[in-house]
């Protein structure tokens, strides 16, 4: 994976998170594998996610929200705001996907930690 140049476009904070993501380390999701296996780890819950097909994973570990492995779309992840970098789930980020049983989007808290439990052939 090619590592993110500076746009001109984007203002400098913006570029500077993006490339403060790479250093801290993260994952982006369109280069693994179908039923490749996370552990997400954010401050407040561990979350396990196994990536289906076309932005759509199986995800398990919040205690309400899905306690038991649900079918959501991850869009990416956060600083906190509105601008989200895509299928990319990056350390120090808020980490965003939609679930259906629940209007919106959920963000969670910032992830702390990202390990590869297996990735599929």
């Amino acid at each position: 994976m090619e590592m993110f140049q500076p746009h001109q476009n984007l203002s400098d904070e913006i570029n500077r998170n993006i490339i403060q993501s790479e250093i801290e380390g993260g994952v982006d999701l369109r280069f693994l594998p179908r039923m490749s296996t996370l552990e997400v780890e954010t401050q407040n819950h561990h979350y396990v996610i196994v990536l289906d097909r076309d932005g759509e994973a199986w995800i398990a570990g919040h205690p309400e929200i899905c306690p038991e492995p649900v079918l959501v779309r991850i869009s990416g992840s956060t600083w906190g705001g509105s601008m989200i970098r895509t299928h990319y789930l990056g350390r120090g980020m808020h980490m965003e996907f939609c679930h259906p049983g629940f209007p919106g989007v959920v963000i969670t808290s910032p992830i702390v930690d990202i390990k590869m439990l297996s990735q599929a052939a």
